[in-house]
């Protein structure tokens, strides 16, 4: 991997398409974002001009596309889909407003509040759903339905229960390890918390860490809170404590930190001096039994050991509140709130959902995980069809941390309070507490 990723990777989780899975990921958790203007920033420009010229018809025209992507994969893969979908309708134009990764979503509040592209590359969950309460993106509901799952169609619904949000790709967090490690040792895929620790404690006598872990960057140990949080308490409390809804010192949550102690030593020692990169190689050299983490980890595995890896749901904790929610974040499209050919956005949003979309992907050779249920897998690796089952039987989707809430909250609060949960796990209470009354100053509509 390159200085240069390794260096765009410090503060946040990656985007797949710097690491091989060419999804758009998220902005990075610094100043200004997704969440209004934290800090000045210039407008990012967009195709077109101040001229409200209606909806455009029957979409006949020039429709114009913003893209968080320039020169990667990922880039190529839509210049590809613009190219399919203007051969496929005639009379419709798209002229590509190509930005790159972070200097899009950085601007994303001014260019929204300014002259936006009629449609955008953006994200599913609360990230969308911020904007859609103000009235900053479109209502694309006459879209749907389209060929993805109820999980899919709630992270693409704002409030109200209309879509403003047309998904396109994917991956999912789950437990991945190394087949021939589980077959030599006889272990077994386990279905719940109590089998999870005791496979953990075989794989301690065999002098194997049970949980490759890293926290270096500060945005991993997310992950490991999410999936406690949605098995201890389930979805709909999860992504309302992500919300500012609910209080950090709740019962509920104490519960998860509880939980979360009593795991730690399972989990790799030093994990702040270590990045998710060097936490895999412990996995690929069998020196870790198992990382929860995101499908993206296969970037660290050679390709000869690439078929060697597999994954499976984190077992549920209250058979009451199951394992049917995972982290999965989707990658997609919206459209602005008035677009400048509403029924040519329409069209080319109903398109890059589409199978035809997916196939251009595909074509080009990266690993590619489409949202669309009919989309053709035959270019699909084993990990990759494994992934989309996973997530085609997901009852609830939720969009990893640093995408369900604020950037600021995830980036100035909670990076710095799981930390010091790694560092000292017994301190669990004045840490909630210091997340609380930190959360207070920054969910003030």
């Amino acid at each position: 991997m390159s200085r240069w990723l390794n260096s765009r990777l410090g503060q946040r989780s990656p985007s797949p398409s710097e690491v091989g899975f060419p999804v758009g990921r998220r902005a990075l958790l610094r100043g200004a974002g997704a969440v209004g203007a934290l800090a000045a920033v210039p407008t990012l420009a967009a195709c077109g001009d101040d001229d409200d010229s209606g909806d455009g018809g029957d979409g006949s025209g020039e429709v114009t596309f913003g893209s968080n992507e320039v020169g990667s994969t990922f880039a190529k893969q839509r210049q590809a889909a613009v190219a399919d979908f203007q051969s496929k309708n005639s009379g419709i134009t798209v002229k590509l407003n190509e930005i790159d990764h972070n200097s899009f979503q950085e601007n994303i509040n001014n260019y929204l509040q300014g002259n936006p592209d009629d449609v955008f590359s953006w994200f599913a969950g609360y990230r969308m759903q911020f904007f859609a309460r103000r009235n900053l993106i479109g209502d694309v509901s006459d879209v749907w339905p389209l060929d993805v799952t109820e999980a899919f169609k709630a992270a693409s619904t704002g409030e109200g229960g209309k879509q403003f949000f047309v998904p396109q790709s994917y991956y999912p967090w789950a437990v991945f390890y190394r087949k021939s490690l589980f077959a030599e040792r006889g272990y077994q895929v386990p279905r719940n918390i109590n089998e999870l620790v005791t496979l953990a404690d075989k794989m301690k006598a065999d002098g194997i860490t049970p949980f490759a872990f890293a926290d270096k960057d500060g945005w991993p140990a997310m992950g490991t809170f999410d999936i406690l949080n949605l098995r201890i308490n389930g979805y709909q409390f999860h992504v309302d404590l992500m919300a500012g809804k609910g209080s950090w010192e709740s019962a509920e949550v104490k519960k998860v930190f509880t939980q979360w102690q009593q795991l730690m030593p399972l989990h790799q020692t030093d994990a702040l001096g270590r990045t998710w990169q060097e936490a895999a190689q412990g996995l690929h050299q069998k020196k870790s039994g198992m990382y929860m983490f995101g499908t993206f980890i296969i970037d660290q595995i050679p390709q000869a050991d690439r078929e060697d890896i597999d994954l499976f749901n984190f077992p549920e904790i209250d058979s009451k509140v199951g394992a049917g929610a995972i982290d999965a974040p989707i990658d997609g499209f919206c459209m602005a709130a008035k677009p400048k050919n509403k029924a040519g956005a329409k069209k080319l949003l109903k398109y890059l959902a589409s199978p035809d979309a997916s196939l251009q992907a595909s074509n080009l050779g990266e690993p590619f995980i489409a949202s669309n249920s009919k989309a053709d897998t035959a270019k699909y690796t084993t990990l990759q069809k494994k992934s989309a089952e996973l997530v085609s039987q997901a009852k609830n989707i939720a969009q990893f941390l640093d995408r369900d809430t604020r950037p600021d909250f995830a980036s100035t609060v909670i990076i710095p309070a799981f930390q010091e949960f790694i560092r000292n796990p017994n301190d669990a209470n004045s840490i909630l507490k210091n997340i609380e009354s930190q959360k207070k100053t920054i969910f003030v509509e």
